[in-house]
């Protein structure tokens, strides 16, 4: 495995377990690290400039949230993502999103409500200036004060964790042509139903973002895919061209 990861900073507040597991969730998120690539303990160490220990706590730990296998004499992979994997997430997410908004409409706080209606122009800036990164940030921002919104700690691990195997697709089925407008319009709706106190048309609401949500990132993976099958086929066609 060639060297991909730079030393992380030991001055965090955080424990070295946990800066190790976020460096390394970041790297996969982010393509870094790819589906299907070994990771090795002790060159990930040394990339990092940790021992061992933390980094076999946070494969551990990415294990369980879904970013690695761990195969039995085989040694630790990053997890590659089906579509059946993608639309098994998505029918569990669906149904959670939707209790979560509805428990969110009956238990959300004034001021919650604000932060929500402002996260909600923010986004609507960013979509203008073309901001993608700061887009994907606030949307997260947007979807964790929903979740909290609702009460139930337990609810807003479970979801946070199957939100967290997909981050690597946010942004490619955010760039999907025409997704970050119908996006906005989908949160409209959830804060509309959430301001009302409506508890079936925030669970509706929130079932359309995920519908939507699914088949635009499944349409953006196959349009990826096609494209990377174009660039193959065109470096083929000019390996096997003869030259003059």
């Amino acid at each position: 495995m060639e060297k991909k990861l730079s030393p992380i900073r030991l001055d965090s507040y955080q424990p070295l377990r946990e800066v190790v597991c976020e460096s390394l969730r970041d790297a996969i998120r982010k393509g870094i690290l790819k589906p299907g690539e070994r990771l090795m303990e002790i060159q990930l160490a040394e990339e990092l400039g940790v021992s061992r220990t933390p980094v076999r706590e946070a494969i551990r730990k990415l294990e369980l949230e879904g970013y690695v296998i761990m195969m039995p004499r085989r040694g630790t992979y990053v997890a590659s993502m089906s579509i059946r994997d993608i639309n098994e997430i998505f029918e569990i997410r669906t149904a959670l999103e939707s209790l979560s908004n509805g428990l969110a409409a009956e238990r959300i706080t004034a001021e919650e409500l604000e932060s929500l209606q402002r996260l909600l122009v923010q986004i609507g800036g960013y979509v203008e200036d073309g901001d993608m990164e700061n887009i994907v940030k606030t949307d997260i921002e947007f979807h964790d004060l929903l979740y909290h919104a609702a009460r139930n700690s337990r609810l807003v691990g479970i979801i946070s964790n199957l939100r967290d195997q997909l981050t690597r697709f946010r942004t490619l089925s955010m760039s999907y042509p025409g997704r970050l407008e119908v996006t906005q319009e989908e949160h409209r709706e959830i804060v509309e139903a959430i301001s009302e106190g409506d508890v079936k048309r925030a669970r509706k609401a929130a079932e359309r973002h995920m519908e939507m949500s699914e088949k635009t990132l499944l349409k953006a993976i196959d349009a990826k895919k096609k494209e990377q099958e174009k660039k193959s086929g065109k470096r083929a066609r000019k390996a096997s061209k003869p030259e003059e």
